[in-house]
Formats: C-alpha cells, sequence, structure tokens
C-alpha cells in the first residue's frame, strides 16, 4: 500500500471512530439501580437471587447496567419495599408479590396462590398465558410492573406443636403464615398470625403459636423448629409454589434503553432458573437431616385438606365479587390451571407417580 492511501485509510478509519463512539456511549449509558429485597442474607437461596441477578446484568452490560443489592432492612424492610420503590427510595425491589396482597388482593395471584400451580404450571401461565402482563396491568395502577425472577418450588405444608388428625383439631390454633392462606384459615377456626422469621421458633416453643408455616426444607432446616414442633406437614397447599419478582418504577423502566430491558429480562430469567435449580438440589438432603433430628413427617389427612379447599374457593368466590381486578386475574388463573392438569393427569403425574412408588420399593 502506497504511504498517501495509507494515511488516507487511517485517517478514515479515526473519522468513522469519532463518530461512532459517542453513539455507543448514547446507547449503552453507565447506569445505577438500588435494589431492595425482601429477603434477608440468612436465606441463602432466595437473596442468592438477587445477587445472581445483578451479576447477570453487570455481566451482560459490560458493566455498564448496575444493581446495588441490599437486604432487607437497610432501605426498605421486606414488607415496606412496595411502598420504597414507588416513592423513589429504591429503583427496583427483589420481593414476593403476594405480601402486597392487601393493597391489591390480585398479587395473590403473583406469587403462589392457594391451590394454585407448581412451579412450572405458574411460570408457564407468566409467560404463555398472559399471566404476567395481568399482574403488570393490576401493578400500573401503582406506576410499577414486575418480572418474574425465580421461585422456589412447592412449600411446606407447616410444623405443629401436636399431631392434627382431622379438621377440627385445626379449630383455634394459632398458625403463623403468610399472605391470603390466613382467610382460608379462619374459615377452618384457626388464628393467623403474621410473625417474622427471628420470632417463629420462641414462639412455638413458648406456645405462643400451635403451629407455622415457613418455606422448605432447605430454609426451615436453618430456624430449629423441629426441637420446638416436630410434626412437619406436607404437602404446601397454601404455597404450591413461590414465584419471585423483580419489581421496578414503570417510569424507570420505561426510561431504560432497550438492550438494557432486555439485558433485565435475560437475567431475571437465568437468576430465576437458578434458583428453582438450587432449591430441587437441596431440599432432599435437607429433609433427610430434618427426619434424622426428629421430624415426624405426616401429610395432611383429607378432611383437612378438603376443608382448607372448601376454605379457598369461599374466600377466593367472596374477594372476587368485591374486586374486579382481583375477579380477572382469579378467572384467568384457574383456567390455566385447570387445563395444565389435564396435561398433568395424562403425562407428568403418572410418570413421576410410578417412580416415587418405584423408589418407596427399593
Amino acid at each position: 500500500m502506497k504511504r498517501r492511501q495509507f494515511v488516507t485509510t487511517a485517517g478514515l478509519a479515526a473519522a468513522g471512530a469519532g463518530i461512532a463512539m459517542p453513539a455507543i456511549a448514547q446507547s449503552a449509558p453507565q447506569i445505577t439501580w438500588r435494589l431492595a429485597s425482601s429477603f434477608s442474607t440468612s436465606l441463602e437461596t432466595l437473596w442468592g437471587g438477587a445477587l445472581a441477578l445483578a451479576e447477570a446484568v453487570r455481566q451482560q452490560s459490560d458493566g455498564r447496567f448496575i444493581l446495588e443489592v441490599h437486604p432487607a432492612g437497610v432501605i426498605a424492610g421486606a414488607l415496606d419495599v412496595f411502598d420504597a420503590v414507588r416513592d423513589g427510595r429504591a429503583d427496583c425491589a427483589q420481593t414476593a408479590l403476594h405480601y402486597f396482597w392487601g393493597k391489591e388482593p390480585a398479587l395473590v395471584f403473583a406469587t403462589g396462590a392457594p391451590f394454585g400451580m407448581n412451579a412450572r404450571g405458574q411460570n408457564a401461565f407468566f409467560r404463555q398465558g398472559g399471566g404476567n402482563d395481568l399482574i403488570n396491568e393490576v401493578l400500573a395502577d401503582h406506576q410499577l410492573m414486575a418480572l418474574p425472577a425465580g421461585n422456589t418450588g412447592c412449600q411446606m405444608g407447616g410444623w405443629f406443636r401436636n399431631e392434627i388428625k382431622s379438621a377440627a383439631d385445626v379449630r383455634g390454633l394459632k398458625f403463623r403464615v403468610s399472605g391470603f392462606a390466613g382467610k382460608i384459615l379462619q374459615s377452618l377456626g384457626a388464628e393467623p398470625a403474621a410473625m417474622g422469621r427471628g420470632q417463629i421458633a420462641a414462639a412455638l416453643a413458648e406456645g405462643t403459636l400451635d403451629a407455622a408455616s415457613w418455606i422448605s426444607p432447605l430454609d426451615d432446616e436453618r430456624l430449629g423448629l423441629v426441637k420446638a414442633a416436630p410434626y412437619y406437614y406436607y404437602p404446601g397447599f397454601f404455597q404450591p409454589n413461590m414465584a419471585v419478582h423483580l419489581m421496578a418504577g414503570a417510569d424507570k423502566w420505561n426510561q431504560l434503553p432497550p438492550a438494557y430491558q432486555a439485558i433485565l429480562r435475560s437475567a431475571c430469567d437465568s437468576a430465576g432458573a437458578d434458583m428453582q435449580s438450587r432449591y430441587d438440589a437441596a431440599n432432599p438432603a435437607a429433609l433427610r437431616r430434618l427426619a434424622e433430628a426428629g421430624a415426624k413427617l405426616r401429610a395432611y389427612p383429607g378432611d383437612v385438606a378438603d376443608a382448607l379447599w372448601q376454605g379457598a374457593e369461599k374466600a377466593y368466590r367472596e374477594t372476587a365479587a368485591a374486586d374486579a381486578k382481583f375477579k380477572r386475574v382469579h378467572d384467568a388463573h384457574m383456567d390455566f390451571r385447570n387445563d395444565q392438569y389435564l396435561w398433568w393427569q395424562v403425562a407428568e403425574y403418572p410418570h413421576d407417580n410410578y417412580l416415587i412408588r418405584q423408589r418407596a420399593r427399593g
């Protein structure tokens, strides 16, 4: 190449770079969001989902989009993150939206409604059944939006100080439970109690509580509940799955460059899949350890399950009659649930049930 040609080509390249760099900078600005989690660092898998989400966003944006992650109690308490995002104290939150069903009853279906779907069905509802769009329509009234970002899977039914042999044994029990499940327990004559993680073990030991529902063997093991309430019931009819969301201000979301919105969606998906797989991998060993420590595994008696079902149906009917938004999401959720279990009845359940029987036979 002649010297004049080289100089001309190099000059054109430099000029092109001078034009491109500002455009790149504008399309990938440096943005930092403050994330308030509803979960403490002691809940390693739930809290870890926020850390995984932030790391995925950092990597995919080449460090241009940063989520500063704060556990419950730093920016806002576990049950205060809804207001913290709405009033701008936080840009986003990692939370279970059913915590806020008192503000919007329809948010029950954003997390894991009593007698709702398992985690796979819930994810299908969100992504293919228009479920998350319905949830965002509800949140839009509060200038908020949310993306699915994890799931614990089906939870346990709770720890009891005494064995439950019939629905009559539930009457009068002081039962720590979260969300909409309290309305259902009231229909059986139980007394639902709201109580933070750090108080549950002592309340069971002292008899202030008769029973408590927490999460799953992995998280329950760390609370030491087996010493105070050895009867460990399943399944978690109150919480057949617990979906976690990343909630953000609608304006904040709309101001993000489209590339960053795509990164956030992708990061929520990857962090969510990681959370579910961690629970699925860790719960079997945790359940064995709890049994070795004295946990007495019990299935809910049939009449208790039926009474809880009837209580749930009654609570849903009454709430739907009083709240049009709740009814709309409820109807879509339950229609999708019924179709899901048509398929599970044919394929997934018979396969899993056969393998469970084979395992029991050794």
